[in-house]
């Protein structure tokens, strides 16, 4: 039975949003439409980077842990995890946004922001040795970047609480995918192309590599919205 693991993980952790998608104040099932589009171009980036960065020997996939079924050199579990992650990911940002009515970062989104953006800037072109660290850190400053282009500071302050909250799921699952609590990990890196900072199993990387999926799915979902209601203002 081991080898569903990584695609019980899969179920788990879309199986709860899912279930409540068609509750009556969230709505979050009439927003699919928005949604879907959103994984999709997002998935469809971060495979690309996936079987890139596999190819290349910047991490692996324990068969233990697998079905055995791969398309394109990834396995199943894996293309399965860029539509999972992202519903659950803005699930728990359309929640905060409908339970917490003021937008508690918003005296801080623009200095965050503007700290965030450098130091993912610094950290990538400071190890251009690391793929994993390069590539992760400079793709996110850009995505951070281009949001904030579009939509200034007025989605970013709830994106920051969503992330914020999305890091206790995150670590669970992530934790099972690095072997924190299995006798092996489900993904295994090599080390030579990252920082070698562990919070806990986890590689400190896969922190901004959530921050970037999550944000660009957020962003494109909210772009895909505000298309079909009256244009947002941008405030700088």
């Amino acid at each position: 039975m081991e080898k569903f693991l990584y695609l019980l993980l899969n179920i788990l952790t879309i199986s709860f949003p899912l279930a409540r998608s068609f509750e009556h104040r969230i709505q979050f099932a009439k927003k699919w439409h928005a949604l879907f589009p959103a994984i999709a171009i997002t998935g469809v980036l971060f495979i690309v980077w996936d079987a890139w960065f596999t190819s290349i020997g910047v991490w692996e996939f324990n068969p233990r842990y697998l079905t055995g079924i791969f398309i394109l050199n990834l396995p199943l579990e894996e293309w399965l995890f860029f539509l999972t992650v992202p519903f659950a990911c803005v699930f728990i940002y359309e929640v905060l946004k409908y339970f917490v009515e003021k937008d508690i970062f918003a005296k801080i989104t623009k200095p965050l922001t503007y700290t965030l953006i450098p130091i993912f800037l610094f950290v990538g072109f400071s190890n251009l040795d690391k793929w994993y660290t390069s590539v992760n850190f400079i793709f996110a400053s850009v995505v951070l970047i281009v949001h904030y282009v579009i939509f200034g500071k007025n989605i970013l302050g709830r994106f920051y609480l969503a992330y914020f909250v999305s890091l206790i799921p995150f670590f669970l699952v992530n934790g099972i995918l690095t072997g924190s609590f299995i006798e092996e990990p489900i993904v295994i890196y090599n080390n030579a192309e990252n920082l070698s900072i562990r919070l806990f199993t986890i590689p400190i990387e896969d922190t901004v590599y959530s921050f970037a999926l999550l944000l660009m799915n957020v962003s494109i979902y909210e772009r895909i919205k505000a298309s079909k209601t009256i244009p947002r203002v941008k405030s700088l």
